[in-house]
């Protein structure tokens, strides 16, 4: 499948088929993926947690509203958003650029210290919230390099971060869940959504155009 016939495939997969597990080879392109998304001033504020134990996702299961897509998929993406910018956060992440690169550049140095002056200050909330939005762009690239790879999946929203958070030890590690993506694939014949149409609204009325 092209990228258009792929994304039109993949919806929220409602019902997990448990034998059939996503191949680890896919997941680990889909992890690549998420490694390789985006992210404002390029800091990567989020950690991607990958949850393959069985046993571990029947303790998130509750915690997620009792959805069966936890226990059902083979797969749980935990995207956790830093809790604050930190300036050691920030140095590592510049720090590390300037390794792989092997160079200092003035300007980047620069911009190393207006963020160091312009993060830590707005205080952690303000800055989770940011940290927050970037993990939801691992999210997207997330949800479209699974449907390339044909392995289905199940964004969730539906849980209880703070019980996340703790079940994982986030908070020892600076971390706040933001979201969850199981993969697996679908269990066509107990799926309700499987058949249906897919809706979105047209571009004529999506897509807002200055020429």
């Amino acid at each position: 499948m092209d990228l258009l016939e792929s994304l039109n495939w993949r919806y929220a997969a409602k019902k997990m088929d448990p034998a059939r597990p996503a191949s680890e080879e896919s997941v680990k392109r889909i992890i690549e993926a998420v490694r390789l998304a985006p992210t404002s001033s390029g800091l990567q504020p989020f950690d991607l947690i990958v949850v393959r134990s069985a046993e571990l996702r029947e303790k998130m299961k509750p915690i997620a509203f009792g959805q069966g897509q936890i226990t059902d998929g083979s797969h749980v993406l935990v995207f956790a958003a830093w809790d604050d910018y930190t300036p050691e956060r920030i140095n590592m992440m510049f720090d590390l650029t300037n390794e792989q690169r092997g160079m200092k550049n003035e300007g980047w140095e620069n911009y190393r210290n207006f963020l160091l002056n312009a993060y830590p200050p707005r205080g952690a909330e303000a800055n989770f919230q940011h940290a927050a939005r970037q993990a939801y762009i691992g999210l997207g690239v997330a949800l479209v390099a699974a449907a390339v790879e044909g392995i289905d999946s199940t964004p969730m929203e539906g849980f209880d971060p703070a019980s996340v958070d703790e079940l994982l030890g986030l908070k020892a590690r600076g971390l706040r869940s933001v979201s969850l993506l199981v993969l697996g694939h679908r269990e066509a014949d107990k799926d309700w959504l499987v058949g249906l149409k897919k809706v979105r609204r047209p571009a004529s009325d999506f897509v807002i155009s200055f020429d």
